[in-house]
């Protein structure tokens, strides 16, 4: 079994899941103040279906829980992890569809 890790990645304002010390994916963000706006998130075709975006989303989004941000998911594979996990203490802000008023 493959040893997988998350880290943050300060300098390139991403979280990234290795897989034997392999990048396999990552998740981009922007911090503003009082928020960090989740981006985009990819993981490698040769690293799919390994269930590594679900892990990695969770460890991402339990890390931003911790700095007491509000989470803004304009990333459509955050944005759905969102609605359909519960992420103990988070504090969220849906972004407005399109053709939405904000």
């Amino acid at each position: 079994m493959p040893e997988i890790a998350v880290t943050l990645n300060e300098a390139e304002s991403r979280y990234e899941i290795t897989s034997d010390g392999a990048l396999a994916g990552f998740a981009e963000f922007q911090r503003r103040p009082g928020t960090i706006l989740f981006v985009h998130t990819e993981v490698d075709p040769a690293f799919q279906g390994q269930g590594l975006a679900s892990k990695l989303a969770a460890e991402a989004l339990a890390d931003a829980v911790a700095t007491g941000d509000t989470i803004v998911p304009y990333c459509p594979y955050i944005n759905k992890y969102l609605r359909t996990h519960e992420v103990p203490g988070a504090k969220v802000r849906f972004p407005a569809a399109p053709g939405e008023q904000a």
